[in-house]
C-alpha cells in the first residue's frame, strides 16, 4: 500500500452500530468504462469517463446516503497487480484475461489520484486479491458488530451476503441481499463458492466441470448439502452423464472451489480501525477536479464547502500538457500494459514519487493517436480463427456465457432473422463474442420442411434451445446497464429484440461509429470494415443463405454453418468496436457520436415501430386519377410528336426529340443513345420547348402514381395495419437522415399532387397529426456560420428573409413587393447555398445567363460574408479534405482535389453546403434525441412517428393537442443549447390536423 493512503486517515476503532463501506475499485473501473459514455478533457483529447464516474461515485459516498446510510468507516481497494497466491494454486489462473482497452490504461493511475484527492484509504497489497482484502475488511467489521457494505456486484463477493453483511450496485443503485443471492446462484451466500466450483469461472479460468450450469448446480448443492458431499456420494446420482462427469471432475472441482474461496486472513498492511470517514481537504479536492474539467462535480464541492472555483488553481501535475503533448499523471512511471482487471502496479515504496506525489509529472502512456494506431495494430494481429467459435445447444452452456459476458462488462452481439424487415423478422439465433475468437453462436429457429409461429414449431430441428427460455437468460444481459452491448447497425437487432420484450442497451454501433468518423470516405458495411481495417473477409450471407433461385433463407442453413457465419458477425463485430472507439477521442469525435448518434438509435426504433396510418381509399381515388392525366398527357404528347411511341422508352424518346424533331442540347448516353434526363428535358422546357415540358409532367404522375398511390397500401403491416418505414442514419455524408420502404422523405410538397398523397397520411381515430417544421433552417445556419449581419438582423427582427434580399440587391422596398421580384431572390438565397451557376439559375428563373450571373455578383456585393465563407470552405476543405458542422461533425471529400475538373467542382459545391445542411441535420437530430423526455416530463402523450429532413410529425390525442404543441416547438428551438448558442433565433411553425398535408 502506497504511504500516501494513510496520510490523513484518523484512528477511529470500528465499533457496534458502524457502517463500512467497501468499494471494489478494480471491477468499478471497468463497469464505469463500459456502462457510461465516454468522456475526453476537452484541453487535450485524455480519456476521463471512468475516472468521471469514480468521482460522481466517490462524492454520493461521502456527502448522500446509500439506501438511507452513510459510512463511518470508507475505503476502495485494488487489485495490486496480475499473479496472486491463487497464481500458485493453479499456474492458468486469470491466464485468458484480455488486455484493458486502450483509452481506459491511462485512467487506472488517474483513479487512484481521484481516490487520494477525496482523501480515502487507497488500499491494496501485494499477493492478494482486491476480493480478498474487502473479506478480511468484512470478517474484522463483523467481529467488531459493525455493519458492511460492499459497494460492488461481482458475484465472487456474494459468499461474504449475510450477518449484517450486504452488496450495493452503485451502477443500478440496487442493493443485493440474501435474497437476491438466492435468485442469483440458487443457493444462500454460504453454499455460493460450492456452486462456482461446479460452474467455473470461463472469466477468470476457473475450470469447473464442464457441462455442469447454474441450475444443475444449485440442484445438486441443495440435494447434498456441499460440494464435498456431493463429490463423495457422486455414485447416487442417477443420471449416467452428470455422474460420469463429476466422478471424472472431481479433483478439478475441488481445486476450482479454492481458487473462489476468499481469504479472510489477509494480513492487513492498513488496518480497518484507519479508515474512519472525514472531510477531504476542498481545496486539493477541486485542484484535482478542475484539472481534470469535471464542472458538474467541481461546483457541486464548491457549493459544499462554500468555495469559489475561480480561487483555486487546477493540479498543475494533472493539467493538460498542450498541443502535442502526452498525457501526463503523477507517479513518475509510464502506465504499464495490464491484465483483465489488474490495475498497473504501483510505484515502489523505494521510489521517490510515492513519497512525493506533488513533484512535476511524467509521461504516462500513449496520446489518444498512439493509443488508436496501436488498437488498429493489435485488430490486425490476431488472425480469425472460426474452428474455436462454440454452437450452444443447452442453457447450461448459455447461463456460462452470460455469466462471462457479464463478467466482462462487454459483449457484441448479433441476430439472425427470416427477413430484412424489423417489424416481421422472425429469431433464428443469436450470436455473442467477448473477446477475439471467443464467440458463439444460439440456434433457436433453423426448421426443416414447413414453418412453426414465431416462438417455433414441430418442424424446429433437433439440438437448439427453446427460444422462450433463452430470451429469458439473455434478457437480464441484454438489458443489464452495466454491460455495454455492441452490434453493427444496432437499429435492427434492437427493433427484432424490442418485439420479443427485451430492451437492449447500453450499446455501441460500429456502423455509427464508422460513420461518424470516415462520412463520406468509407462504406460502413461490416463486410467493407472488416476488410479495411481488420485486413478479413467475413463469409458472405450469400455464401450461407443462397441467392436468387437458390435462396434458401437463414432459417434452412445448417446449425453447424450458421455457427461459422453468426459468430464470426459477433466476433468481427467486437474487433471493429476496437478499433474505431479509441479513434473517437483521438479525432475528437466522441461528444458528435455521443450526442448525434448513439442516442438516436432508439429514438428512430421506436418512431419506426409506431409506423402511421394511411387512407387507401384516398390513394386509391388518387391512382384513378393520376392515370386519367398520365392518359391525357400521353394523347397530347403523341400529338406534339406526330406519332405514337412508347413514352417509358429513352431511346424512343431520344430518337423523337432529337433525331425526328432536331431539338437542341443533345447530348449522347455511354452506350450511345440520346440522353433524355430530367436535366436535358428541364433545359428543353426551359427554352419553350413544350414537348420536354409534357414529358416531364408524365414523368411527375408516373412516378406518384407507381411510387406512393399504387405501393403505399402494399406497405400496409399485417398486424399493425400501418406503414413502418426505415430510417437511414448512416447513408448521406452531411448526417441526413434518409428513409426507405417506402421512402417518405421524397413525396414532393411543392407541387398540388405532392401535397395530395400526403392527405393520405392520417390520425387515428380520436388523434391529430402536428407538422412542426423548422422555417428557413439553412438559411438561419447559413446566417451564423457565415456571420452576415443583414441576415442576422432580418432573423432577429422576423423580417421577410426572401423579401429582404430583393430589396437589398434590387432597391425596392418591401412593402408592396411584387411577388416575382421576391421569388428571384427566394431563388437565389436558396441557390447560393447549393452552390447554383449562372446557368442553372438562368434556367430556374427561366432569365437569360448573362442576367442571371448579375444577379450573383450583385448578392455577393450586397453579402459580402458569403463569399469569404465560401472561398474559406473551400480552401479548408483542399488541405483538409473534411469540413464540420457547427457541433463537430465531419463530412469527408476525399476528390475534392481531384484532376477532373468536373469532379472538383462538385465536391466544392458540396463542401460549401455540408457546414450548412450537416449543422440543420445535427438541429434535429439533438431535438428527436430530447424529444420524447420532454413529452414524457409534461406527461404529454405525443409519439414522434416521422422525420423529414426539416420536419417532425407526431401522432397526439385530440384532447393533448394544445398542450403538445408548445412542448414541441420549444424543444426544436432550443436544440443546439448548450452546445451551440446560434446567433440568430430557430423558428418552428407546427400545426395539427387530421391528415399530414393540412398539418403542414
Amino acid at each position: 500500500m502506497s504511504d500516501d493512503a494513510t496520510r490523513r486517515s484518523p484512528q477511529r476503532p470500528v465499533r457496534k452500530g458502524d457502517h463500512v463501506f467497501l468499494v471494489d475499485g478494480s471491477s468499478y473501473i471497468f463497469r464505469a468504462y463500459h456502462a457510461l459514455p465516454p468522456l475526453t478533457r476537452k484541453s487535450d483529447g485524455l480519456p476521463v469517463g471512468a475516472v468521471a464516474g469514480f468521482c460522481n461515485m466517490l462524492w454520493r459516498l461521502l456527502r448522500d446516503s446509500v439506501a438511507g446510510e452513510k459510512p463511518t468507516h470508507l475505503a476502495v481497494v485494488f487489485d495490486y497487480s496480475a499473479t496472486t497466491f491463487r497464481n500458485a494454486m493453479y499456474d492458468q489462473y486469470k491466464a485468458h484475461r484480455p488486455e484493458p482497452p486502450e483509452d481506459l490504461r491511462p485512467q487506472f493511475r488517474l483513479i487512484r489520484e481521484a481516490v487520494r484527492a477525496f482523501d480515502i484509504p487507497c488500499v491494496e497489497q501485494e499477493g492478494f486479491e482486491a476480493d480478498d482484502i474487502i473479506a478480511t475488511y468484512t470478517r474484522v467489521a463483523c467481529e467488531a458488530g459493525a455493519t458492511t457494505t460492499i459497494v460492488a456486484s461481482d458475484k465472487d463477493l456474494m459468499q461474504l451476503v449475510g450477518n449484517g453483511v450486504s452488496m450495493y450496485d452503485s451502477m443500478k443503485e440496487k442493493r443485493i441481499g440474501r435474497d437476491e443471492v438466492i435468485e442469483k446462484f440458487g443457493v444462500p451466500p454460504e453454499k455460493v463458492v460450492d456452486v462456482q466450483a461446479l460452474i467455473g469461472d470461463s472469466v477468470d479460468n476457473v475450470p469447473g466441470v464442464p457441462g455442469i450450469g447454474v441450475k444443475t448446480a444449485a440442484q445438486l448443492i441443495n440435494e447434498f448439502g456441499d460440494l464435498e458431499s456431493l463429490l463423495s456420494r457422486a455414485g447416487e446420482i442417477r443420471q449416467p452423464k452428470r455422474r460420469e462427469t463429476l466422478v471424472a471432475n472431481a479433483e478439478q472441482a475441488r481445486l476450482s472451489r479454492k481458487l473462489v474461496l476468499l481469504d479472510k486472513h489477509v494480513p492487513l498492511d492498513h488496518p480497518l480501525d484507519t479508515v474512519g470517514v472525514h472531510d477531504p481537504d476542498p481545496k486539493r479536492l477541486v485542484a484535482f477536479l478542475k484539472a481534470m474539467e469535471f464542472t458538474a462535480v467541481t461546483r457541486r464541492v464548491c457549493d459544499a464547502y462554500g468555495l469559489e472555483s475561480g480561487d483555486i488553481e487546477a493540479d498543475a501535475t494533472l493539467a493538460s500538457p498542450g498541443a502535442g503533448g502526452v498525457w501526463a499523471v503523477p507517479g513518475g512511471a509510464p502506465v504499464a500494459p495490464a491484465r483483465g482487471p489488474d490495475l498497473d502496479s504501483p510505484p515502489s515504496p523505494a521510489d521517490p514519487a510515492s513519497a512525493a506525489p506533488s513533484r512535476p509529472a511524467a509521461p504516462a502512456g500513449p496520446t489518444p493517436t498512439h493509443a488508436a494506431g496501436a488498437a488498429a495494430a493489435a485488430a490486425r494481429a490476431t488472425p480469425v480463427d472460426r474452428s474455436r467459435y462454440e454452437t450452444v445447444r443447452d442453457l447450461a452452456r448459455l447461463d456460462a456465457w452470460i455469466a462471462e459476458a457479464t463478467e466482462a462488462g462487454i459483449v457484441a452481439f448479433d441476430t439472425e432473422t427470416t427477413s430484412l424487415d424489423a417489424m416481421q423478422a422472425e429469431l433464428v439465433g443469436v450470436s455473442l463474442a467477448t473477446a477475439p475468437n471467443r464467440a458463439c453462436y444460439i440456434p433457436l429457429g433453423h426448421r426443416g420442411e414447413g414453418k412453426g409461429d414465431l416462438f417455433g414449431g414441430a418442424d424446429l430441428l433437433p439440438g437448439q434451445l427453446d427460444l422462450r427460455a433463452a430470451l429469458e437468460r439473455l434478457k437480464p444481459l441484454l438489458e443489464d446497464r452495466a454491460v455495454l452491448k455492441i452490434a453493427h447497425n444496432l437499429k435492427y437487432d434492437w427493433q427484432v429484440l424490442s418485439r420479443y420484450g427485451i430492451q437492449a442497451g447500453p450499446a455501441d454501433d460500429t456502423m455509427l461509429l464508422s460513420y461518424v468518423l470516415d462520412a463520406g470516405r468509407t462504406g460502413h458495411g461490416m463486410d467493407e470494415l472488416s476488410e479495411k481495417l481488420l485486413g478479413h473477409r467475413p463469409i458472405q450471407f450469400s455464401e450461407v443463405a443462397g441467392m436468387g433461385k437458390s435462396f434458401i433463407g437463414f432459417a434452412r442453413v445448417s446449425i453447424e454453418r450458421a455457427t461459422e457465419y453468426a459468430a464470426e458477425d459477433a466476433d468481427v463485430t467486437l474487433r471493429l468496436w476496437r478499433v474505431l472507439k479509441p479513434r473517437l477521442p483521438a479525432e475528437a469525435m466522441a461528444a458528435a457520436y455521443e450526442t448525434l448518434e448513439r442516442p438516436l438509435v432508439t429514438v428512430l426504433g421506436r418512431m419506426e415501430a409506431r409506423g402511421v396510418s394511411i387512407d387507401r381509399q384516398i390513394l386509391s381515388r388518387l391512382s384513378g386519377e393520376f392515370a386519367q392525366g398520365m392518359a391525357r398527357l400521353e394523347a397530347e404528347i403523341h400529338q406534339l410528336a406526330g406519332e405514337t411511341f412508347n413514352l417509358g422508352s429513352p431511346k424512343q424518346l431520344g430518337d423523337i426529340l432529337f433525331g425526328k424533331m432536331g431539338l437542341p442540347g443533345a447530348k449522347k448516353t455511354a452506350t450511345g443513345a440520346w440522353s433524355t434526363s430530367a436535366g436535358v428535358l428541364d433545359e428543353l422546357a426551359e427554352q419553350g420547348h413544350e414537348l420536354p415540358s409534357r414529358i416531364l409532367e408524365w414523368r411527375q404522375l408516373a412516378k406518384l402514381k407507381s411510387t406512393y398511390a399504387d405501393a403505399l397500401p402494399g406497405y400496409v403491416h399485417p398486424r399493425t395495419h400501418r406503414v413502418h418505414t426505415c430510417f437511414s442514419m448512416a447513408s448521406t455524408t452531411t448526417g441526413r437522415l434518409s428513409s426507405s420502404e417506402p421512402n417518405i422523405q421524397n413525396i414532393p410538397i411543392r407541387t398540388e399532387e405532392g401535397r395530395r398523397i400526403r392527405a393520405a397520411f392520417v390520425a387515428a381515430p380520436g388523434h391529430k397529426l402536428i407538422s412542426a417544421d423548422y422555417s428557413q433552417i439553412e438559411l438561419r445556419v447559413l446566417a451564423h456560420i457565415a456571420d452576415i449581419p443583414q441576415l442576422r438582423q432580418a432573423f432577429a427582427d422576423g423580417i421577410d428573409i426572401h423579401a429582404m434580399t430583393a430589396s437589398e440587391m434590387f432597391g425596392v422596398p418591401v412593402k408592396g413587393m411584387d411577388p416575382a421580384v421576391r421569388r428571384r431572390a427566394k431563388a437565389i438565397n436558396f441557390g447560393i447555398i447549393y452552390g447554383i451557376s449562372a446557368f442553372g439559375l438562368a434556367n430556374q428563373l427561366g432569365i437569360p445567363r448573362e442576367e442571371a450571373g448579375a444577379y450573383i455578383r450583385k448578392y455577393f456585393e450586397r453579402f459580402p460574408g458569403i463569399r469569404d465563407y465560401m472561398e474559406s470552405t473551400r480552401r479548408f476543405a483542399r488541405s483538409n479534405g473534411f469540413v464540420s458542422t457547427v457541433f463537430g461533425r465531419k463530412a469527408h471529400y476525399p476528390q475534392i482535389n481531384s484532376k477532373n475538373p468536373s469532379e472538383r467542382a462538385f465536391m466544392e459545391r458540396a463542401a460549401i453546403n455540408a457546414p450548412i445542411q450537416g449543422s440543420a441535420a445535427d438541429i434535429i437530430r439533438r431535438a428527436m434525441v430530447r424529444m420524447e423526455p420532454a413529452l414524457d416530463a409534461a406527461k404529454v402523450d405525443a409519439r414522434m412517428l416521422l422525420q423529414v429532413h426539416d420536419e417532425l410529425v407526431f401522432e397526439v390525442p385530440d384532447d393533448d393537442v394544445e398542450r403538445a404543441i408548445p412542448i414541441i416547438r420549444d424543444v426544436m428551438e432550443n436544440a443546439p443549447h448548450p452546445a451551440v448558442t446560434l446567433s440568430v433565433p430557430l423558428q418552428v411553425d407546427a400545426r395539427a390536423a387530421h391528415n399530414w398535408d393540412e398539418a403542414h
